[in-house]
Protein backbone atom coordinates (compact mmCIF):
# COMPACT_ATOMS: atom_id res chain seq x y z
CA UNK A 1 0.00 0.00 0.00
CA UNK A 2 1.40 3.37 -0.97
CA UNK A 3 2.08 6.05 1.60
CA UNK A 4 -0.63 8.41 0.25
CA UNK A 5 -3.15 5.54 0.35
CA UNK A 6 -2.25 4.68 3.95
CA UNK A 7 -2.47 8.33 4.90
CA UNK A 8 -5.91 8.63 3.28
CA UNK A 9 -7.23 5.58 5.17
CA UNK A 10 -5.81 6.90 8.44
CA UNK A 11 -7.48 10.23 7.79
CA UNK A 12 -10.84 8.58 7.14
CA UNK A 13 -10.53 6.57 10.37
CA UNK A 14 -9.66 9.70 12.33
CA UNK A 15 -12.62 11.57 10.88
CA UNK A 16 -14.97 8.68 11.69
CA UNK A 17 -13.64 8.59 15.25
CA UNK A 18 -14.17 12.33 15.66
CA UNK A 19 -17.70 12.07 14.26
CA UNK A 20 -18.51 9.28 16.69
CA UNK A 21 -17.03 11.21 19.63
CA UNK A 22 -19.22 14.19 18.71
CA UNK A 23 -22.42 12.17 19.08
CA UNK A 24 -24.28 13.21 22.24
CA UNK A 25 -24.82 10.60 24.96
CA UNK A 26 -27.99 8.54 24.81
CA UNK A 27 -30.17 9.29 27.83
CA UNK A 28 -31.56 5.97 29.04
CA UNK A 29 -34.56 6.27 31.36
CA UNK A 30 -35.67 3.35 33.50
CA UNK A 31 -38.83 3.06 35.58
CA UNK A 32 -38.69 2.42 39.30
CA UNK A 33 -38.74 -1.38 39.20
CA UNK A 34 -36.83 -1.68 42.51
CA UNK A 35 -37.78 -0.35 45.98
CA UNK A 36 -35.61 2.80 45.69
CA UNK A 37 -33.66 4.80 43.10
CA UNK A 38 -30.23 3.76 44.37
CA UNK A 39 -31.03 0.07 44.03
CA UNK A 40 -32.75 0.67 40.72
CA UNK A 41 -29.70 2.45 39.30
CA UNK A 42 -27.41 -0.33 40.54
CA UNK A 43 -29.68 -2.97 38.98
CA UNK A 44 -29.81 -1.42 35.50
CA UNK A 45 -26.31 0.07 35.30
CA UNK A 46 -24.90 -3.18 33.81
CA UNK A 47 -27.49 -3.07 31.03
CA UNK A 48 -26.61 0.55 30.27
CA UNK A 49 -22.91 -0.37 30.12
CA UNK A 50 -23.67 -3.32 27.83
CA UNK A 51 -25.64 -1.13 25.43
CA UNK A 52 -22.92 1.51 25.49
CA UNK A 53 -20.36 -1.10 24.44
CA UNK A 54 -22.57 -2.69 21.77
CA UNK A 55 -23.71 0.62 20.28
CA UNK A 56 -20.33 2.32 20.54
CA UNK A 57 -21.96 5.37 22.07
CA UNK A 58 -22.14 6.80 25.58
CA UNK A 59 -25.30 5.77 27.48
CA UNK A 60 -26.36 7.74 30.56
CA UNK A 61 -28.72 5.92 32.93
CA UNK A 62 -31.38 7.71 34.95
CA UNK A 63 -34.17 6.30 37.10
CA UNK A 64 -37.52 8.08 36.85
CA UNK A 65 -39.62 7.47 39.93
CA UNK A 66 -43.08 7.27 38.32
CA UNK A 67 -44.29 5.57 35.16
CA UNK A 68 -46.16 8.71 34.24
CA UNK A 69 -43.01 10.77 34.64
CA UNK A 70 -41.00 8.40 32.45
CA UNK A 71 -43.63 8.60 29.71
CA UNK A 72 -43.47 12.40 29.84
CA UNK A 73 -39.66 12.45 29.77
CA UNK A 74 -39.62 10.26 26.65
CA UNK A 75 -42.22 12.49 25.05
CA UNK A 76 -40.51 15.80 25.83
CA UNK A 77 -36.97 14.82 24.80
CA UNK A 78 -35.43 14.43 28.26
CA UNK A 79 -35.02 10.71 27.52
CA UNK A 80 -33.87 9.00 24.30
CA UNK A 81 -34.30 5.37 25.30
CA UNK A 82 -36.59 3.95 27.97
CA UNK A 83 -37.41 0.66 29.64
CA UNK A 84 -40.95 1.33 30.71
CA UNK A 85 -44.28 -0.19 31.64
CA UNK A 86 -46.75 -0.93 28.83
CA UNK A 87 -49.23 1.82 29.75
CA UNK A 88 -46.47 4.38 30.07
CA UNK A 89 -45.26 3.35 26.62
CA UNK A 90 -48.74 3.68 25.10
CA UNK A 91 -49.05 7.17 26.62
CA UNK A 92 -45.65 8.22 25.22
CA UNK A 93 -46.53 6.73 21.84
CA UNK A 94 -49.85 8.56 21.76
CA UNK A 95 -48.50 11.89 22.96
CA UNK A 96 -45.25 12.10 21.03
CA UNK A 97 -44.85 9.14 18.71
CA UNK A 98 -42.37 7.20 20.85
CA UNK A 99 -41.84 3.72 19.38
CA UNK A 100 -41.22 0.34 20.98
CA UNK A 101 -38.34 -1.65 19.49
CA UNK A 102 -38.23 -4.62 21.88
CA UNK A 103 -40.12 -6.27 24.73
CA UNK A 104 -38.42 -7.70 27.79
CA UNK A 105 -38.75 -11.42 28.50
CA UNK A 106 -39.62 -12.82 31.93
CA UNK A 107 -38.77 -16.52 32.27
CA UNK A 108 -38.69 -16.56 28.48
CA UNK A 109 -42.14 -15.03 28.04
CA UNK A 110 -43.02 -11.56 26.68
CA UNK A 111 -46.20 -11.36 28.80
CA UNK A 112 -47.20 -10.97 32.46
CA UNK A 113 -50.34 -10.52 34.60
CA UNK A 114 -51.97 -7.76 36.60
CA UNK A 115 -53.21 -9.03 39.96
CA UNK A 116 -55.19 -7.87 42.99
CA UNK A 117 -53.90 -8.88 46.39
CA UNK A 118 -55.15 -8.86 49.95
CA UNK A 119 -54.02 -10.24 53.31
CA UNK A 120 -55.52 -13.58 54.34
CA UNK A 121 -57.33 -12.13 57.37
CA UNK A 122 -59.31 -9.60 55.32
CA UNK A 123 -62.09 -11.98 54.30
CA UNK A 124 -61.70 -10.81 50.68
CA UNK A 125 -61.71 -13.69 48.25
CA UNK A 126 -62.95 -12.01 45.05
CA UNK A 127 -63.51 -8.50 43.68
CA UNK A 128 -67.15 -8.83 44.79
CA UNK A 129 -65.93 -8.58 48.41
CA UNK A 130 -64.26 -5.17 47.97
CA UNK A 131 -67.23 -2.86 48.60
CA UNK A 132 -66.56 -0.55 51.53
CA UNK A 133 -62.94 -1.67 51.86
CA UNK A 134 -59.71 0.28 51.35
CA UNK A 135 -57.95 -0.21 48.01
CA UNK A 136 -54.61 0.97 46.61
CA UNK A 137 -53.81 1.62 42.96
CA UNK A 138 -50.33 2.25 41.58
CA UNK A 139 -49.50 5.62 40.05
CA UNK A 140 -51.58 6.69 37.06
CA UNK A 141 -48.86 5.69 34.60
CA UNK A 142 -48.93 2.07 35.77
CA UNK A 143 -50.46 -0.67 33.64
CA UNK A 144 -51.15 -3.34 36.25
CA UNK A 145 -51.42 -0.94 39.16
CA UNK A 146 -53.90 1.44 37.60
CA UNK A 147 -55.13 1.06 34.01
CA UNK A 148 -56.02 -2.64 33.94
CA UNK A 149 -57.76 -2.82 37.35
CA UNK A 150 -59.56 0.45 36.59
CA UNK A 151 -60.76 -1.01 33.29
CA UNK A 152 -61.93 -4.15 35.08
CA UNK A 153 -63.86 -2.12 37.67
CA UNK A 154 -65.48 -0.04 34.93
CA UNK A 155 -66.72 -3.19 33.17
CA UNK A 156 -68.40 -4.10 36.46
CA UNK A 157 -69.95 -0.67 36.95
CA UNK A 158 -67.69 0.09 39.93
CA UNK A 159 -66.64 3.69 40.60
CA UNK A 160 -63.63 3.38 42.95
CA UNK A 161 -64.16 6.65 44.81
CA UNK A 162 -67.73 5.62 45.67
CA UNK A 163 -67.25 1.87 46.01
CA UNK A 164 -64.22 1.79 48.33
CA UNK A 165 -63.93 3.30 51.80
CA UNK A 166 -60.50 4.69 50.91
CA UNK A 167 -58.53 4.95 47.64
CA UNK A 168 -54.76 5.41 47.51
CA UNK A 169 -52.20 5.77 44.71
CA UNK A 170 -48.71 4.58 45.63
CA UNK A 171 -45.83 2.39 44.43
CA UNK A 172 -46.15 -1.33 43.76
CA UNK A 173 -43.71 -2.13 46.55
CA UNK A 174 -45.65 0.00 49.04
CA UNK A 175 -48.93 -1.68 48.03
CA UNK A 176 -47.57 -5.17 48.73
CA UNK A 177 -45.97 -4.06 52.00
CA UNK A 178 -49.01 -2.24 53.35
CA UNK A 179 -51.43 -4.98 52.32
CA UNK A 180 -49.36 -7.76 53.91
CA UNK A 181 -49.09 -5.66 57.08
CA UNK A 182 -52.87 -5.26 57.19
CA UNK A 183 -52.68 -1.47 56.80
CA UNK A 184 -54.68 -1.78 53.56
CA UNK A 185 -57.43 -4.25 52.71
CA UNK A 186 -56.42 -4.77 49.07
CA UNK A 187 -54.49 -3.36 46.16
CA UNK A 188 -53.37 -3.79 42.56
CA UNK A 189 -49.99 -5.18 41.59
CA UNK A 190 -48.38 -7.46 39.01
CA UNK A 191 -47.16 -11.02 39.36
CA UNK A 192 -43.51 -10.24 38.63
CA UNK A 193 -43.27 -7.68 41.43
CA UNK A 194 -44.99 -9.93 43.96
CA UNK A 195 -42.73 -12.86 43.06
CA UNK A 196 -39.60 -10.70 43.34
CA UNK A 197 -40.57 -9.24 46.73
CA UNK A 198 -41.25 -12.72 48.10
CA UNK A 199 -37.93 -14.05 46.80
CA UNK A 200 -36.06 -11.07 48.27
CA UNK A 201 -37.71 -11.58 51.65
CA UNK A 202 -39.45 -8.20 51.52
CA UNK A 203 -42.87 -9.77 52.10
CA UNK A 204 -44.09 -13.18 53.23
CA UNK A 205 -45.98 -15.22 50.66
CA UNK A 206 -48.53 -16.36 53.21
CA UNK A 207 -49.47 -12.73 53.93
CA UNK A 208 -50.15 -11.87 50.25
CA UNK A 209 -53.22 -13.53 48.80
CA UNK A 210 -53.98 -13.13 45.06
CA UNK A 211 -57.75 -12.98 44.50
CA UNK A 212 -57.90 -11.72 40.90
CA UNK A 213 -55.69 -12.05 37.81
CA UNK A 214 -55.95 -10.37 34.40
CA UNK A 215 -55.58 -11.84 30.95
CA UNK A 216 -51.95 -11.90 29.71
CA UNK A 217 -50.48 -8.43 29.14
CA UNK A 218 -47.46 -7.40 27.04
CA UNK A 219 -44.30 -7.02 29.13
CA UNK A 220 -42.34 -3.81 29.60
CA UNK A 221 -41.35 -1.99 26.44
CA UNK A 222 -37.90 -0.85 25.39
CA UNK A 223 -38.86 2.31 23.54
CA UNK A 224 -37.12 5.15 21.75
CA UNK A 225 -38.06 8.76 21.11
CA UNK A 226 -39.74 9.48 17.77
CA UNK A 227 -36.76 11.42 16.41
CA UNK A 228 -34.39 8.55 17.15
CA UNK A 229 -36.74 5.99 15.62
CA UNK A 230 -36.33 7.70 12.23
CA UNK A 231 -32.71 6.47 12.15
CA UNK A 232 -33.33 2.98 10.74
CA UNK A 233 -29.66 1.98 10.92
CA UNK A 234 -29.48 2.90 14.61
CA UNK A 235 -32.72 1.01 15.40
CA UNK A 236 -31.34 -2.09 13.68
CA UNK A 237 -28.15 -1.87 15.81
CA UNK A 238 -30.20 -1.30 18.96
CA UNK A 239 -32.47 -4.29 18.33
CA UNK A 240 -29.46 -6.47 17.59
CA UNK A 241 -27.83 -5.31 20.84
CA UNK A 242 -30.98 -6.04 22.84
CA UNK A 243 -31.34 -9.48 21.23
CA UNK A 244 -27.78 -10.14 22.39
CA UNK A 245 -28.65 -9.56 26.05
CA UNK A 246 -30.16 -13.04 26.47
CA UNK A 247 -27.07 -14.97 25.29
CA UNK A 248 -24.81 -12.57 27.22
CA UNK A 249 -26.62 -13.34 30.49
CA UNK A 250 -24.77 -16.67 30.74
CA UNK A 251 -21.48 -14.86 31.24
CA UNK A 252 -22.94 -11.67 32.76
CA UNK A 253 -25.93 -12.64 34.94
CA UNK A 254 -26.12 -9.14 36.44
CA UNK A 255 -27.25 -7.68 33.11
CA UNK A 256 -30.89 -8.12 34.14
CA UNK A 257 -32.71 -8.85 37.42
CA UNK A 258 -33.62 -12.42 38.33
CA UNK A 259 -36.11 -14.15 35.99
CA UNK A 260 -35.56 -11.63 33.18
CA UNK A 261 -34.10 -13.58 30.29
CA UNK A 262 -33.54 -11.08 27.49
CA UNK A 263 -35.44 -9.11 24.88
CA UNK A 264 -37.43 -9.90 21.76
CA UNK A 265 -38.11 -7.43 18.94
CA UNK A 266 -41.71 -6.19 18.92
CA UNK A 267 -43.60 -3.30 17.38
CA UNK A 268 -46.48 -1.04 18.37
CA UNK A 269 -49.17 -3.60 17.46
CA UNK A 270 -48.08 -5.84 20.35
CA UNK A 271 -49.36 -3.21 22.81
CA UNK A 272 -52.86 -3.00 21.31
CA UNK A 273 -54.55 -4.57 24.42
CA UNK A 274 -53.18 -1.73 26.55
CA UNK A 275 -54.21 0.89 24.03
CA UNK A 276 -57.71 -0.59 23.88
CA UNK A 277 -58.03 -0.46 27.68
CA UNK A 278 -56.85 3.16 27.68
CA UNK A 279 -59.45 4.11 25.09
CA UNK A 280 -62.22 2.18 26.87
CA UNK A 281 -61.54 3.97 30.16
CA UNK A 282 -61.24 7.37 28.54
CA UNK A 283 -57.70 7.72 29.95
CA UNK A 284 -56.28 7.78 26.42
CA UNK A 285 -57.32 10.50 24.02
CA UNK A 286 -56.02 9.48 20.60
CA UNK A 287 -53.74 12.00 18.95
CA UNK A 288 -51.88 9.71 16.59
CA UNK A 289 -52.62 6.68 14.52
CA UNK A 290 -51.04 3.46 15.95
Amino acid sequence: MSLPHRFFLALLLALATLAHAAEPPLKFGVGLFQPDKEKNDATYRPLAAFLEKELGRKVELRTVDTWEGLAKSLANGETDLALMGPWGYVLANNEAGAQVVSTILYDGRPEYYAIMITHPDSGIRSPADLKGRSFAFGDKGSTSGYLIPLHYFMTRGIEPEKHFSKVLHTSHQAIETQVTQGALDAGADYNRNRNAMIEQGLIKAERSLVFWQSAPLPNDAFAVAATLHRDAAFIARLQKALEGVGPALKAQPALLPAHYTGFVSRDNAFYKPIRDAGLATGKLQPKRQP
